[in-house]
């Protein structure tokens, strides 16, 4: 059984981190509500830095960039595996990312990371609000 991970309210890079450590552990884990993801810092300056690497390349040859929250998350843990060695890229096909809570998923307990759970006293912006360009939202 895999283990669900409630990313509700949690800091981005944090989580991301220690669910890479996991994954390298040989853990199987489902993220759910990454709409709900926090990136500290200054909210302008966060939205121009995704929105260019949105725009970087060319729309047929790439870089090809995720525009939707899971796909942004995915990518974080990605940066965070050795994914280029065969043990990297074992790892991440056994994380599943989902923006909301599956209906398979509702009545299953989640687990909150608590070294990802902080408490925010200074900017910051949710994913899904600078997702909401690229999404049609």
């Amino acid at each position: 059984m895999a283990t669900i991970i409630n990313a509700e309210n949690c800091i981005a890079g944090r989580l991301a981190s220690c669910i890479a450590k996991r994954l390298l552990n040989g853990e199987e884990i489902i993220v759910v509500n990454t709409r709900k993801l926090v990136i500290s810092g200054n909210p302008h300056a966060i939205t121009k830095f995704f929105e260019e690497k949105m725009k970087r390349g060319d729309p047929y040859h790439g870089p090809f960039y995720p525009k939707k929250p899971e796909g942004i998350f995915r990518r974080m843990v990605r940066g965070m595996l050795p994914f280029r060695k065969a043990k990297g890229r074992e790892a991440y096909k056994k994380l599943k990312v989902y923006a909301s809570i599956p209906e398979e998923l509702e009545s299953e307990k989640f687990e909150v990371v608590a070294d990802a759970k902080k408490v925010l006293t200074h900017k910051f912006i949710y994913l899904d609000d600078i997702t909401k360009k690229w999404c049609g939202k």
